[in-house]
């Protein structure tokens, strides 16, 4: 496999490690619409905060959250000259498994690293 894992790469005679959580895009924008009601522009201002990422792209924030919408997790209307986004229903259940998941994975983690430092 050219380039291997996603999650790793070796370069320059060392290992660096990605540990994230795939697609993390689509929980963090729930969550945002949860708080509040809001445009794209304030989520790409915001979302940075809970994915780590220092910048999204526009294009992928914006077609992230219309595929949202066609799902029936997201709603959008347009006012004041923007579109505003907010989580439906069906949005709220999904958040709830995403944090569920979250959860699971942090547990996991945990008793991962609480073995690896036995180990030292």
């Amino acid at each position: 496999m050219r380039g291997g894992p996603r999650s790793r790469r070796h370069y320059h005679g060392r290992w660096h490690v990605f540990a994230r959580v795939e697609r993390f895009a689509e929980p963090a924008l729930l969550l945002l619409l949860r708080e509040r009601p809001t445009h794209g522009y304030d989520l790409l201002e915001r979302l940075p905060e809970l994915t780590g990422e220092s910048r999204v792209e526009m294009g992928n924030l914006y077609r992230l959250l219309r595929a949202l919408e066609e799902e029936g997790l997201v709603a959008s209307e347009w006012s004041d000259g923007k579109r505003t986004y907010s989580i439906t229903e069906r949005g709220r259940q999904l958040l709830d498994q995403w944090a569920e998941a979250l959860r699971t994975s942090q547990e996991r983690t945990q008793t991962f690293l609480e073995r690896y430092a036995e180990g030292r």
